[in-house]
Formats: C-alpha cells, structure tokens, sequence
C-alpha cells in the first residue's frame, strides 16, 4: 500500500513539473496544492480496499407489527432472524400444536373420545361438539386443529389424563424434552392464564419437532377437510383452516393461528421451496390479518437471503455407541437425513463443522430414536443439529454387552 502511495506521489510531482500549453497557472487546475491528484490518489486506494474486503451482502431485515418473532431453517433449526425471539408471551391456540402431538404419539386414531360436558361448554367451541357425543381421535384432533376448537382440547386432555391439569404436566414434560427452555402450559388449549406462556423460539422448537411426525404434518396442511362424528351416526361438519397462507402462499405447509385479546395475532408457519424449508412464528401482531402479513414478510426475507449447502450424506456419517445389559453390545447411530448446512447471504461454507453429541455408553433398552446429534457449527459456535437414529435394541445378555460393562471404562 505504501509503494502504491509513493507511485501516486512522484506522479502528482511529475505532473506539477509540466507547464501547460495555455498561460492559465497550473495551480488553478490543481487546486492549490494538488488536491484534484489527492482525490484520485483515494479514490483508487477506496478501489483497492474494496477488492480486498469480503463481499457482504446487508440484508434489509422484514419489519413487522409483532412484538416478537423468529425464523429457523427447519432440518437444522438454526435461528435465521429475530425480534425478540425468547420473549414471553401468550401463545394462544399455538398450543394445539402440542396436545395434537401428545395425541399422535400416544392413541390410536381410531379410538373414540367421549365429550364430556365441561369440554361441550368451554368457550369457542367451534366445531359444535356437544356433551354426550363421540368422534374418533384422528376426526377429534383434525378438527380442533383446522378450525381451533378448544372444547376439542379439553376432550383430549379428558380423554388422555381425566383431566386438563394433569395433562399439562404431560405438555410440560414433553416441552423440557423437545428443549423449550423458557415454556409452561396449564391448559390443552392456549386459553389465556398468567401461568400459560411461551417464545418464539419454544414455539419454533416445538414446530420443528411436530412437523417430523407425518400425522401431524398431514393434518396441518389441509385447507379443508369434513369432519365425520362416530355418535350421533351420519354427523358430519365441513371446515376450512384458520391458517389463510394455506393455498395462498408459495410452498407453505401448515403449521397453527393462534388469537385471543391478551395474545394479539398468533402464528406459526412453515414453507418449503428449492429445498429450503423454513419455520417462523409471531407473537402479538397487532391484528389478526396482521399475522398473515408479517408472516410474508419474514418468510419472503427467508427465502430470498437464505441457501443450503450440502455438507454430507447420512450414509457417510456414523457414530458407534456401545450397550450395557442389551442383547447386542454395540449399535451404530446415523444422522436421520443429510446434513446440510443453512447459510445467510455472505456466509461461507468452510467456515462450518460438525461435532458429534451423544454418549459413548447407554444401558438397554436403547429405542433408536434421539440417541443424539450432529451438531453444525459455523465459526466453531453451534448453529443448529440434526438427530441421531439407531436401531432398536431390547433388553437382555449378549457376549457383547456384558463385555461392555466389565470394559466400558476402558472405551
């Protein structure tokens, strides 16, 4: 840089030694002391600088009527954007998303759910089930998801636990497991109370969980559906989602509206294209069109500054782990689909890692699934995960496992 300075500076003298054909003085064109040369001189060094630097493309972040919000990528779950992403708030009928998916993993579809009286009177029935009445599971929770009905959340939890507040122990056990930090439920149905809150970012977490489930991801995505009763026979009703992105709106794929006074507009939504698939939620936007609006917004922003890039297949990515008191003493973990890295405009792919967060060591009987994570990394700071599955391996006594636990601190 230096020489390149000297260069201009014997260039700027060497000009200031040569007279001009006309008499006007050199130092008129020169402004009084070779400023003309000096702007030049910076105006390459500002070319230099800039063909030096790394390009970085600034983003013009979504802007939005909701007090809080967050985008992830989902295979990843990497946090993409925020506005106040672990702010608490109500989160409405957001919390469907959560007896939907306790229901899914837990009866049978076509087990019938008697509607009790209490569940029959709880406000904002909109399906108009009734005491006395009976709807198979799968009917039950499809219906209470397309158009929001909170009296079809009370049934379930009726139906699960006997009761409402024993099965929002259930919600919040499953929350610490899927990782919601910052979440705590009293009711199956996002009915405002103090104690019934959540964030974005639980929100998200509990979206990208939910959506791995293909029940789930088949009844989200529905714009309409008729919902059939089991008792009285021959009753049905026809429903439309509360979720207006669906069909309106490139590559969407659910998820759940949420609303009530103190919550404001509630939404979670997730959209794939090219790919890329995106999960974000908002928190108290101001109107309830408001949360469709700012929902566009963030996933447009999304899209549009957001790629992947392949890191590796599942195939090339193991981790063994060994098994005390089981009938095989070792089982191989693998990552459940490939890892692909979710990166921002400007970002560069051989700045990501993985790392490897799973035990060495379990005791039987070891279920193959969540055994643990491939984590991304980018700049060495973890960025986001993706599970670990295994084969399932039962209880028992093998040669293998019982070696495991004479040696196992050898390993």
């Amino acid at each position: 840089m230096r020489r390149f300075a000297s260069l201009l500076t014997q260039r700027e003298e060497f000009a200031l030694s040569v007279p001009l054909k006309s008499d006007v003085s050199i130092h008129y064109f020169m402004l009084e002391g070779g400023i003309f040369l000096r702007v030049i001189r910076l105006f390459f060094i500002l070319i230099l600088l800039m063909a030096l630097l790394p390009s970085v493309v600034l983003a013009e972040e979504p802007i939005i009527t909701a007090d809080a919000a967050i985008l992830i990528e989902a295979t990843t779950g990497r946090v993409l954007w925020e506005k106040e992403g672990e702010a608490r708030h109500y989160p409405a009928s957001m919390t469907k998303m959560m007896t939907t998916i306790l229901l899914l993993e837990n009866i049978d579809p076509a087990e019938e759910i008697f509607i009790s009286p209490q569940a029959a009177m709880t406000e904002n029935t909109s399906l108009g089930i009734k005491a006395g009445e009976r709807l198979t599971a799968k009917e039950l929770t499809t219906g209470m998801m397309m158009v929001s009905d909170n009296g079809a959340a009370v049934a379930i939890a009726e139906a699960m636990d006997g009761d409402t507040a024993t099965f929002a122990k259930r919600m919040n056990a499953k929350a610490k497991e899927i990782g919601m930090e910052n979440t705590n439920f009293v009711n199956p149905n996002g009915l405002t109370d103090p104690n019934h809150y959540s964030t974005p970012h639980d929100i998200a977490r509990l979206a990208r969980y939910a959506m791995e489930n293909d029940d789930f991801r088949q009844i989200v995505q529905r714009e309409k559906e008729t919902i059939y009763w089991s008792y009285p026979n021959g009753r049905f009703k026809n429903v439309i989602n509360t979720n207006e992105l669906l069909g309106n709106y490139e590559g969407i794929t659910g998820v759940k509206t949420g609303w009530t006074n103190a919550a404001g507009g509630c939404l979670t939504a997730s959209a794939k294209r090219n790919g890329l698939k995106l999960i974000a939620v908002v928190m108290h936007s101001k109107t309830e069109e408001d949360r469709f609006s700012d929902m566009r917004k963030i996933l447009d922003y999304g899209f549009q500054h957001v790629h992947m890039v392949h890191g590796f297949s599942k195939e090339e990515l193991s981790r063994r782990i060994f098994i005390v008191d089981g009938r095989m003493g070792t089982t191989v973990a693998r990552p459940i689909e490939d890892v692909e890295y979710p990166l921002m405009d400007g970002e560069d792919p051989s700045h990501c890692s993985i790392a490897y967060d799973a035990p060495r060591i379990v005791t039987a009987p070891v279920s193959g699934k969540d055994v643990g994570k491939v984590i991304i990394k980018y700049d060495d700071k973890p960025v986001g995960s993706v599970a670990l599955h295994s084969e399932r391996v039962e209880e028992g006594f093998s040669i293998g496992s019982f070696l495991v636990s004479v040696f196992g601190w050898m390993l």
